[in-house]
């Protein structure tokens, strides 16, 4: 029991802390509307996915101890969130979608967006890594440790659908069109410093 409250307060914790996927997942509502926000959400659950699965197979302690595979990943993550945000700092300023004839971004490309942010985030790598490795016992089953994946997902998907759905509302989506030019220089801005910041990171 100990265990299991362990793993669901640090999930929460590491759901709710601002990053890459939130600016991410904020980013894609505002500008494209609510669908393409909930599915940037479920990309970014199923990203999540990706660290409970190699973590599982046990490459996640060999990621624990190899510093070289490590900082290549953490490179390759960084160089993702600075790309994706100088895209977004130089973005049109008049962009005007209208969700009712279509949207400015693909289904697959709202997943896929979603999905390598967090499948090259070095924080979810961290968070999943050090969960499977230092909260959960030796001895917990493999059905309980798919079971605590399943829930890393889950809550992941459940907390950025509700940004989804706050930042696509209609009144607050209108007002951040009006600012976007602030907003995506804004929202470039903490990409590219959070993969500057986690590139240099030792």
């Amino acid at each position: 029991m100990t265990e299991i409250f362990a793993v669901a307060v640090i999930t929460v914790l590491a759901v709710i802390s601002p990053g890459a996927d939130f600016a991410m997942v904020v980013r894609n509502s505002y500008l494209y509307g609510r669908t393409t926000g909930l599915l940037a959400a479920a990309g970014v659950a199923a990203g999540v996915l990706v660290h409970v699965t190699y973590t599982m197979l046990g490459v996640g302690l060999l990621i624990a101890s190899s510093t070289a595979l490590f900082t290549a990943i953490k490179l390759a993550g960084a160089g993702y969130l600075v790309y994706i945000g100088l895209r977004t700092f130089f973005a049109r300023n008049d962009l005007d979608v209208d969700l009712e004839t279509k949207s400015g971004l693909s289904p697959w490309g709202a997943l896929r967006t979603g999905f390598l942010t967090n499948a090259l985030n070095p924080k979810t790598t961290l968070f999943v890594v050090s969960t499977f490795t230092q909260v959960v016992g030796p001895g917990t089953g493999l059905w309980r440790q798919a079971g605590y994946g399943l829930f890393m997902s889950f809550a992941h998907f459940g907390w950025f659908s509700l940004v989804a759905l706050f930042f696509s509302h209609a009144h607050l989506r209108t007002a951040m069109l009006r600012w976007q030019k602030v907003l995506n220089r804004g929202i470039g801005s903490v990409l590219v410093g959070l993969g500057v910041t986690l590139g240099l990171a030792r």
